[in-house]
C-alpha cells in the first residue's frame, strides 16, 4: 500500500469546463471533511466538488466517493478507481468543476474527473504506507530529550506532553517499532 506524503494538484480545461484537482493525505474521515471544506472555500464559485477517499481504520479500509450532483458514477467513482488502482490509502482527492456550458456526456465526465484526479496524483509525492500506533508512556525528565530524538529518528510524532513528577507523553510510532521503543524506556 502507498500513501501521499506531499499534496498534488492539477488543472485542465475540457470543452470550456475547467477542472481542478487536489490530492492530499488524510488519516480520518474528519480530516477528509476539513480537506474538502477548505477546497470548497477556495473555489466558492465552482459548480461541482466531486471527491473520493480511502481511509484505513481498525475495521478495515473505508472507500467513499461523491458525484456532487453529476450523473451517477461519472465523477466520484472514476476518482475512487484511481485511488484503488494505485493502492493508495489515507488519501483524499477532490475535483472541482467550473461548468463551461457544454455537456460532456457520461463518458466525457468520467474521463474528465478521473483524468484530472490522475494528473493530481501524478504530481503528488507518493511513499510507502506505514501503519502507525498511538500509545502513552511516562519517563523521567532526564530522558525526555533521548525519547524525543528517538521518536524523530523512527519517523514518529510526539502528540502530547504532560509534566508532573514524570513526563507523560502520547506518541505515534510505526507499529513495527513500538515494542522495542517501549522496552527501552521501561
Amino acid at each position: 500500500m502507498l500513501t501521499i506524503e506531499k499534496t498534488g494538484t492539477a488543472e485542465q480545461t475540457i470543452q470550456k469546463s475547467r477542472f481542478y484537482a487536489l490530492a492530499g493525505h488524510c488519516q480520518t474521515e474528519r480530516e477528509v471533511g476539513l480537506f474538502l471544506r477548505q477546497l470548497a472555500a477556495q473555489h466558492q464559485n465552482a459548480h461541482h466538488l466531486a471527491y473520493a477517499f480511502r481511509i484505513k481504520t481498525a475495521d478495515g479500509i473505508i472507500p467513499r466517493f461523491s458525484d456532487a450532483g453529476e450523473p451517477s458514477g461519472t465523477a466520484g467513482k472514476p476518482v475512487l478507481q484511481m485511488l484503488e488502482g494505485r493502492d493508495l490509502i489515507n488519501v483524499a482527492v477532490g475535483v472541482i468543476r467550473y461548468y463551461g456550458g457544454i455537456n460532456l456526456g457520461t463518458g466525457g465526465l468520467a474521463r474528465a474527473y478521473g483524468g484530472t484526479a490522475k494528473m493530481a496524483l501524478d504530481t503528488a509525492q507518493i511513499t510507502n504506507f506505514v501503519e502507525m500506533q498511538e500509545f502513552s508512556l511516562s519517563v523521567q525528565y532526564n530522558r525526555i530529550d533521548e525519547l524525543t530524538r528517538l521518536v524523530s529518528q523512527l519517523k514518529g510524532k510526539v502528540l502530547d506532553k504532560h509534566f508532573d513528577q514524570a513526563v507523560h507523553v502520547r506518541i505515534s510510532l510505526p507499529v513495527a517499532e513500538v515494542n522495542a521503543f517501549v522496552g527501552r524506556f521501561n
